[in-house]
This record gives C-alpha cells, structure tokens and sequence, in this order.
C-alpha cells in the first residue's frame, strides 16, 4: 500500500446532500455494516445544499484532518448520478476519498499535491462483486460497498480502477479567492446552524491587512476575535475554528437578515486603505 493511504482504520466518513428525509442515509450505511459489520460510521453532514459539490468539497477539504489516518471518507453530491461521470478514488495525507469526479474533490487536490487518483472501472467493481446498480442510487450501490471493502482493508484503491494524474479532476465549481495588492475576494460558500455565513477566505490570505473590513454586498463589518465581542444584534467579521472568514450576527442569523446566501461575493480590505 502506498504511502498517501495507511492501513485501514475502519472508520467510515458519509458526507451528503440527501438530508433526514427518507431512508437513503441509513440504507447506505446499512449496505456498509452488511459488508464490514465492524466498520465505525461517522455522519460529517447530510446537510450540504443539493446539487452543489463545492460545499461538500470545501467541507471534506478542511474536515477529513481530525479523524484517524486510514479513515474512508464518502461524499456523495451527485448530480450526474447514472451519466457517465467518474467515480474516483483518492488517497491523501494519509486518508482515503470516495466520490464523484464533479469538483467536488478538486479542493482536496489542490492541497495535496501528492495525492494519488483512481478512476473506478467496471471490472474493479465486478471484482467485489458489483455489477446490478441503479441509475439513481449509486451512493446504496457503488460507493457504500466500496467505502466498506476499503475500510476493511480487503481491497486498494488501486485494484478497483486505473490510475489518473491529480489535474485531469474536474475542476471546482468554485474558483479560488482573488488576491489583489489591496484587497482579498471570495464567496459565501457555506451556512451554518446559525445563520453564519461562511467563505472560503482562509486567514493567511487577510493577514497583511493592519484594519480588515470585510464587505458584503452593500455592508461592511469589523473582524472581532470572537462573538462574544459584539452585543446582541449586531453584525461582525471573524475567522472561525476551521481557519476561514466568516460574517455572523450575534445571537441572531446573519443569513436571515443580510438576505444573503451561498455564492455571494465577499471581499476584504484594509480600513486604512
């Protein structure tokens, strides 16, 4: 095995858009534990927007960290379900990824320049016995069974497919943040519980300027350390755990009031400017 993917640790991640509603979830999961009944299932989210892999991916990309080396992890945003889209494959910093390749591992890649891709054939699927798929469920029928033999260590990635380099990925559906001499540009790519709005300005990126003010539409807000920070009601800047700029309201939901949603423009720059 080669050195991007450790042995198996057992613990299968599931990331999707599918929601609570219906039994997809656990069917996926019940058609793992059948393969591997020792395997350790982790939901990461069942919440991303449907039909937008970039959220799965930004997710995944930032997540994946805090599990054990060896871990499966499954996402499935798929809206090219049954067409002919890949199903790739990918091993990185020390953990395995399942998904389709509709950009929604291109986030991954780009960080991990190392990483190790294989697009999954059909004879690699007969190998584990995979051969009747429905055109609508592969998540129950390709990628649960898979995400189980690998996480068994029963199987490599290598033996289910053919090699890929990195770049022949489909590219994310969204481009990284512009940095300009005076300013730092991204979007909204994420909303969380709260209403906060999430970008995928990661902190370095901002680190230059003396006073950031960050601008949203036609607001601007002050980045504050933490929530706290702000009385009830009002709107601030912060980057938060997982190391990206975020806007929020506190004690209330920025979305909700901003009216702003996934794929709106955010952009920093210095006060002083």
């Amino acid at each position: 095995m080669s050195a991007a993917a450790p042995v198996a640790s057992g613990v299968i991640t599931i990331t999707t858009d599918f929601g609570h509603r219906g039994p997809f979830v656990g069917v996926m999961k019940g058609r793992m534990l059948a393969r591997f009944p020792e395997a350790r299932l982790i939901d990461l989210t069942h919440e991303i927007l449907v039909h937008w892999p970039a959220e799965a991916g930004f997710w995944l990309s930032r997540a994946f960290a805090y599990f054990p080396a060896g871990t499966v992890h499954v996402a499935v945003v798929d809206p090219g379900v049954g067409t002919s889209r890949d199903i790739v494959v990918v091993s990185a910093a020390g953990h395995v990824f399942l998904a389709p390749d509709n950009g929604l591992l291109a986030p991954l890649v780009t960080r991990h320049r190392d990483a190790e891709v294989v697009r999954l054939r059909p004879e690699g699927l007969a190998r584990l016995g995979i051969q009747r798929v429905s055109a609508t469920f592969h998540g129950r029928d390709i990628f649960a069974p898979v995400a189980a033999e690998l996480a068994a260590g029963r199987c490599r990635a290598a033996e289910l497919g053919e090699a890929a380099a990195p770049d022949s990925l489909v590219p994310s559906w969204v481009e990284e943040p512009e940095v300009k001499r005076d300013s730092v540009s991204g979007v909204v790519i994420s909303i969380d519980h709260f209403g906060n709005l999430i970008t995928n300005i990661e902190a370095p990126l901002i680190e230059r300027f003396r006073l950031p003010l960050v601008h949203a539409g036609p607001h601007a807000f002050p980045l504050l350390r933490t929530y706290g920070e702000s009385r009830p009601g009002e709107f601030l800047a912060l980057i938060n755990s997982f190391g990206v700029l975020e806007i929020a309201r506190a004690e209330q939901s920025a979305a909700e009031a901003l009216g702003l949603g996934r794929g709106a423009p955010v952009s920093v720059r210095d006060r002083t400017a």
